[in-house]
């Protein structure tokens, strides 16, 4: 669910918690958890997502394509013999048509048929409680046969380990991803009634001691030397996942470390549905133009037509009246442009208090997860869940909290800086407000700043960012330096909104090797904020579909930009167009492994600390003038964006990058410090504790009803608990990999192309199956520089002096 404007790798995520601890769940982490961009959780993008929870679980990750044997395991569930239907005469025709109605009932559910695309457009709610229910009681059988006849052997451990695995992981992950996109009361009671008992088995799963001495076995044969890189990483990581899953805890403490899984799954799940319910609570009626002076015609014309959504049949662009919401697209527009501060002021006040009053109030629920992660830790011999969830990702406590306090140090003159400069220009203007700016000020004031210093209106750049031509210079990007070709496919596989594109991605010869969904546009109503991206299928040769070649790579991009209004195509804001760059970025990942062994293909197995490179490495090449040039085209007249315009905003990259810089190193230390400093029931509270930090991380103190973290899904929603950090670790590694295009030459298309093959040959390709320090120095020659980063920002001679 990136970095400054709303959470999301968010990562969201998520979504969408699943619970992280799981043996396999922790495995897959980079997979499950939805991707989502990091944006601030102010703004929140996503959900990073992320679909996991307390830790970093996979994304989601799905997987075998149910196969005719699996679905006629299903059909043959217990029937009635002939004896017992001799002895029962009189219940037998009544449980006979009941049985055979239950077998129709499995048969016909669309979450287990054979399919090679999941059939999104079919599955609802009422069909989520009997496919789970029916699907755990064939993996419990086939878990108890695993375990029956184990032995330390790939064929015989890991590739059934894997069906299992993955089996539920792609139901699930339907289940989860309609959810996120498409959310209903009745799928959240179906799911919240059988969540219990997916995490039950994935906690038999994880704590499986024939399973874990297995690979033990593995580890200490003769022939480990005999595997490969990849494979010692799926045995290492299932090893050390297991310990973390509770694998070496008996009785008593087992019991409590189930019981406390099971409630964090719950209390996660709670604490994102509440999130989403406060900002579809929350609407703002204006029939007073005057009221709305300042708005661009797009936020005017999104006001407008979400007021006839919600029953102003004839409201207009022009004449209203418009409603406004705490959804992203709506809730910037206001910030950055309304000149009525009172309703700027009524709109933030709204948005950083979401979730923390009345039944939708998340305080005691972030209370709950965070004793819970606590007693956890304990459980397993840690002083804090912070060093639970390092202990799966390249960094320490000690590096995370390094690195961060160099960025923030190196943040803070230029953050004072910025604030002077918005002080000095708004009293140029006159601005009553002047001498006392407040938060939301600070966008307004920025952007009539950054208008002012460029000669750049966001608004105005709106025409020359039309969706189809940024994806159409998107995919023409990705074929000059990964040389793959991408072509739409929409009509092969069933989608879940009419909106959502489906893409298939071919290599040089042609020949498919990936596919994609892409969701664009929000829906408040029913769909998660943020953006994100997210597993569907991984590659996989245990799992391949006809026997010889690998199951090949399924993803989805998730964002929540303007949709289309009227007969104009949906306009983008750079910023959005950064963010859709951002998301593919991970899906690439994810799809051009060529990694074979599916527990660490793509984006699975990834430490979370390093699964941002891609995505923010994409970020880079929106200021690269030929891709921009090439996506940049006025969709009424084709006209391409001036290069004057070009060179403003190439200067505007780094405007404010010193505040925006402490933002996210504010949202990282919070969290590093609620997950290793913090007391549950102390004498200090979470609100104290973001204040604490707040004072050295941002120049205007958080107001002190500021409850941000009500709304803070990327850690108690997601799969960054601890690990928020993870987006600046991975901006260090996404700078300094993009540096080697700018040594290179980025116009030497030659030198662009040998590097891109490089790049998709090392961190696109070798998934999880190595670890990311030795991918980056197999890509880069030499260990990462945050040197480009700070030079990126503008930011590397004040870090010097």
């Amino acid at each position: 669910m990136r970095p400054n404007p709303p959470l999301a790798l968010a990562l969201q995520i998520p979504k969408r918690a699943l619970l992280a601890s799981l043996l396999i769940f922790n495995m897959l982490m980079a997979t499950r958890v939805t991707l989502s961009r990091s944006v601030s959780p102010l703004l929140k993008r996503a959900p990073h997502h992320p679909h996991f929870a307390p830790r970093p679980l996979p994304k989601s990750f799905p997987c075998p394509l149910w196969s005719s044997s699996f679905s006629s395991c299903l059909l043959s569930l217990p029937k009635p013999t002939a004896t017992s239907r001799r002895r029962r005469r009189p219940r037998c025709s009544f449980s006979m048509a009941a049985s055979a109605a239950v077998d129709q009932a499995l048969s016909s559910n669309p979450l287990l048929q054979d399919f090679d695309f999941p059939p999104f457009d079919a599955v609802d709610a009422s069909h989520v409680r009997p496919a789970i229910r029916a699907l755990l009681k064939k993996l419990e059988s086939d878990l108890e046969e695993l375990e029956r006849t184990v032995e330390p052997s790939w064929p015989k451990l890991v590739v059934p380990f894997e069906k299992i695995v993955d089996r539920l992981s792609v139901v699930w992950g339907i289940v989860n991803h309609l959810k996120a996109v498409k959310d209903s009361s009745e799928l959240r009671a179906a799911i919240e009634e059988v969540q219990p008992e997916k995490v039950k088995f994935y906690l038999r799963l994880g704590q499986s001691k024939p399973i874990y001495n297995a690979f033990k076995a593995i580890q200490e044969s003769p022939d480990w030397k005999t595997l490969s890189d990849a494979q010692k990483r799926i045995v290492e990581s299932q090893i050390k996942e297991a310990v973390l899953s509770g694998v070496a805890l008996e009785d008593d403490k087992r019991e409590s470390f189930n019981k406390i899984e099971q409630e964090l799954e719950r209390l996660s799940q709670k604490f994102g549905e509440n999130v989403l319910d406060a900002t579809k609570k929350f609407e703002k009626l204006i029939t007073d133009k005057k009221e709305i002076d300042g708005l661009p015609a797009t936020a005017l014309g999104l006001a407008a037509q979400t007021a006839v959504s919600k029953g102003h049949e004839n409201a207009t662009a022009e004449n209203g009246p418009w409603l406004f919401t705490l959804d992203g697209p709506s809730f910037l527009s206001v910030m950055q442009h309304a000149r009525n501060r009172s309703l700027r002021e009524e709109i933030y006040r709204a948005y950083v208090t979401r979730a923390s009053s009345g039944e939708l109030d998340n305080t005691a629920i972030i209370d709950s997860i965070l004793k819970l992660r606590l007693e956890k830790a304990k459980l397993l011999n840690y002083n804090n869940y912070a060093e639970v969830s390092m202990a799966t990702k390249m960094a320490t406590v000690e590096k995370a909290e390094e690195l961060l306090e160099k960025l923030r140090s190196a943040s803070w003159n230029a953050g004072v800086q910025d604030m002077d400069d918005l002080q000095n220009f708004s009293k140029s203007q006159d601005a009553p407000e002047a001498n006392d700016l407040n938060h939301w000020d600070i966008s307004f004031w920025s952007e009539r700043l950054r208008e002012s210093k460029f000669d750049i209106n966001e608004e105005e750049l709106r025409p020359y960012f039309s969706l189809p031509k940024v994806m159409d210079g998107l995919f023409s990007l990705a074929n000059k330096i990964f040389g793959i070709d991408i072509e739409p496919a929409d009509g092969l596989a069933p989608v879940w909104n009419n909106d959502v594109k489906f893409y298939h991605v071919k290599d040089s010869s042609g020949d498919p090797i990936a596919y994609f969904y892409f969701d664009p546009y929000t829906r408040p109503s029913e769909k998660r904020g943020g953006a994100w991206m997210d597993e569907v299928f991984a590659r996989s040769r245990v799992l391949s579909r006809d026997g010889t070649s690998p199951r090949l790579p399924v993803a989805h991009m998730v964002c929540n930009q303007s949709p289309p209004v009227g007969d104009k195509p949906s306009l983008m804001t750079f910023r959005e167009v950064e963010t859709v760059f951002h998301e593919f970025g991970h899906a690439l990942q994810h799809m051009l492994t060529k990694q074979d062994e599916g527990l660490v293909a793509g984006i699975r197995g990834v430490e979370w600390d390093a699964v941002e490179l891609p995505s923010q490495f994409m970020e880079n090449w929106c200021y690269h003038r030929d891709t921009l040039m090439s996506i940049a085209k006025h969709y009424e007249t084709g006209e391409t964006l001036p290069e004057e315009v070009f060179l403003k905003l190439l200067a505007a990259r780094t405007f404010r990058a010193g505040s925006l810089s402490l933002r996210q190193i504010r949202f990282a230390i919070v969290d590093l410090k609620l997950h290793t400093e913090y007391i549950p029931g102390g004498s200090e509270s979470i609100y104290d504790v973001d204040q604490r930090v707040s004072e050295k991380t941002q120049v205007i103190p958080p107001l002190p009803e500021d409850r941000f973290l009500c709304g803070f899904s990327h850690i108690f929603a997601g799969g960054y608990a601890a690990g928020y950090y993870s987006y600046k670790w991975a901006e260090v590694l996404s700078a300094d990999a993009f540096s080697a295009f700018e040594d290179a030459g980025l116009d030497n298309s030659k030198a662009v192309k040998e590097t891109g093959h490089k790049f998709r040959e090392t961190v696109l390709a070798l998934g999880g199956g190595k670890a990311p320090l030795d991918v980056f120095v197999e890509f880069r020659g030499r260990e990462p520089s945050p040197e480009p980063l700070l030079r990126h920002n503008g930011l590397l001679q004040v870090a010097s002096a």
